[in-house]
């Protein structure tokens, strides 16, 4: 008698961890990731042809204005491999696709910490650039495996013999291991993704374990309150469970559960290597933490998940409502923008001028513009900024050191020395651009430190490494 064997069910919740493959998309800015996930939802039809547009992920018209991903989104797409050992096997794929500019670097070391691989996308006109570096160097903090991938082959001035063996110096690979594809006429994208469905390795978790599960990101909804995505690292989590933050010890019970897809598709449970949403119905934004680990509260577990690095701001600035009364709308605006944007910190603040108001960090010129014009579209709020600055650290005579964010905290007295924040670069150039690059860190108060030659795969480059001074003021 034949034997009759029963498909494996990819249902949410009844995966088996071998049938998932959780990746991110990690780029330079402008090198077509969004572009490369819309011909992925296209290929495994999560949505319908004529719902598609381009930028499917960027949901918010800021993103679709600029032509650049602020927020990274996940979305949960099945695939049948076409190629391979693996040929036939239906596999789901979690897909994170992240922002490109590095001032939204944390919403790229969140996504990474959801994951087990990550495909570097390199335009394959431009080359290796500074944030292709930066997030190929997370990435492997993480210890992600990493799939090279060379985008835009189609244009013609594409040079994708030259540039894959540039990455595969960088990355420690064969040239022909880097995948070329096009995010715009869709050539390339199957292989990949049997690709990845061949090369990361599945989740790994104990299903027995109590559940525990991270908050890798979370939005405020005006109707259902916090929304809360999290990935499942151990143990089940089902509907109508009690779940506990463990950071804060506060239980609540799940109205819903489920996955994006990349729409939201309510489900029955979450199981080990999944990723999806939680709705409570919280409205207080404080209670739903990203890094913060998820359990059951009948069966709590027992140690945390290790969480996440907090971000350092880099540039401070002042928001203040023109309307004073609008003070108390504008500290709503921030606890809410807050939990969209983990990177954003704010503390109240007073100015003689402005009046009431708060001092807030961000992680960089654009974080501060664009955090600005979402305070006033999204909560309609009018708000005047104050100059961007740093923070200086102030030491007096008699020894007694200030920490200054804003110059009416300035101290008066006998000032010893006052010290700026200062950064140290290495700097990768064409021999042509040494002098106009060594004139431009000079013109800047940096000094070089020294000069060194790259290796022989590398020819006719040179690092610059220069250090801005620490003025004493």
């Amino acid at each position: 008698m034949k034997r009759m064997t029963v498909p494996p069910t990819l249902e949410p919740g009844a995966t088996a961890p071998d049938r998932i493959r959780n990746f991110c998309i990690i780029a330079h800015i402008d090198h077509g990731k969004s572009t490369l996930a819309d011909r992925m939802l296209q290929l495994t039809e999560v949505v319908d042809a004529r719902q598609m547009r381009a930028q499917y992920l960027d949901r918010m018209d800021i993103e679709r204005e600029r032509g650049i991903t602020i927020k990274s989104q996940a979305v949960r797409m099945p695939w049948r491999v076409r190629e391979g050992g693996q040929q036939g096997e239906q596999i789901i794929l979690n897909m994170i696709d992240t922002p490109g500019h590095v001032d939204f670097t944390y919403e790229v070391s969140r996504s990474l910490a959801a994951c087990e691989g990550a495909v570097l996308l390199v335009d394959a006109a431009q080359g290796i650039e500074a944030q292709t570096l930066a997030n190929l160097y997370l990435a492997l903090e993480n210890d992600l495996h990493v799939i090279p991938v060379l985008n835009k082959i189609d244009l013609p001035a594409a040079q994708p013999e030259k540039y894959a063996e540039e990455l595969a110096h960088l990355i420690g690979c064969a040239p022909e291991e880097c995948l070329r594809v096009s995010g715009k006429t869709g050539e390339g994208v199957p292989h990949l993704l049997d690709e990845i469905v061949r090369q990361f390795p599945p989740p790994v978790g104990d299903p027995a374990a109590p559940a525990r599960a991270m908050i890798f990101d979370s939005v405020y909804d005006v109707y259902r309150g916090v929304v809360t995505y999290v990935r499942v690292i151990d143990g089940r989590i089902e509907a109508r469970d009690r779940i506990k933050m463990m950071s804060t010890g506060a239980v609540h019970e799940l109205l819903e559960i489920g996955v994006i897809s990349p729409e939201p598709i309510k489900s029955k449970a979450l199981g080990v290597g999944e990723v999806g949403y939680l709705m409570t119905g919280v409205k207080d934004v404080r209670q739903s933490r990203v890094g913060d680990t998820v359990t059951i509260n009948t069966r709590p577990a027992a140690t945390a998940l290790g969480g996440y690095k907090d971000p350092k701001p880099m540039v401070y600035s002042g928001l203040y409502p023109i309307d004073g009364s609008e003070y108390p709308n504008l500290r709503d605006a921030l606890d809410r923008l807050k939990l969209n944007d983990a990177a954003l910190h704010y503390e109240p603040e007073t100015s003689a001028a402005l009046g009431f108001g708060f001092r807030c960090g961000f992680l960089g010129l654009l974080h501060l513009e664009i955090m600005r014009e979402r305070l006033e579209r999204e909560f309609n709020l009018d708000l005047i900024s104050t100059a961007p600055n740093v923070v200086y650290r102030v030491v007096m005579e008699d020894g007694v050191e200030h920490v200054v964010t804003n110059p009416s905290e300035f101290p008066t007295g006998k000032v010893a020395e006052v010290f700026e924040p200062v950064v140290r670069a290495t700097v990768l150039t064409p021999n042509d651009y040494v002098g106009a690059i060594m004139d431009l860190c000079q013109g800047r108060r940096g000094s070089l430190l020294g000069m060194d030659g790259l290796p022989v795969h590398r020819p006719g480059r040179t690092a610059v490494h220069a250090g801005a001074r620490r003025d004493h003021l």
